[in-house]
């Protein structure tokens, strides 16, 4: 895997996949930025994120439960010098569907944690990191 990192003034990167795809950095503007794209520390949590919901989503709907929706919010505390490395990182899931049982959707989260994520089992060899979740029925929204 590759990625490109471009500095493209003050403390604005573009940073490319190998996928092809792009994505603007940038920092705040008391370090020089003009708050036009997602710090890069954000964009570590975008990507745990996006790997562990990936993962939930895919154990779930590969045991045939009906998910209609995932959401995974995400907290982080930071340490106040530096290095600013996050201390603690919180996993909230909120995930739709229909007759979802609690225990099915605790274990698709474990097994993210534990054995798919990539990037939060490679994370938590220095932050602790946590999760918990909510379901929400959809039969029941229509009631």
């Amino acid at each position: 895997m590759t990625t490109r990192i471009k500095w493209v003034g003050e403390a604005m990167f573009v940073g490319e996949s190998e996928s092809g795809h792009a994505v603007v950095m940038d920092g705040p503007p008391e370090n020089g930025g003009r708050n036009m794209g997602v710090r890069p520390m954000e964009m570590l949590l975008l990507g745990m994120g996006g790997c562990t919901t990936f993962d939930v989503i895919h154990i779930l709907k590969k045991g045939r439960h009906e998910v209609t929706d995932c959401v995974a919010e995400i907290s982080a505390e930071r340490v106040d010098t530096v290095p600013k490395v996050f201390s603690h990182i919180h996993v909230h899931f909120i995930v739709t569907g229909r007759k979802l049982k609690e225990a099915v959707v605790q274990r698709a989260i474990q097994l993210s944690a534990e054995k798919y994520c990539s990037a939060s089992i490679m994370l938590e060899k220095s932050v602790e990191i946590t999760h918990d979740f909510e379901l929400i029925d959809i039969d029941s929204l229509s009631s």
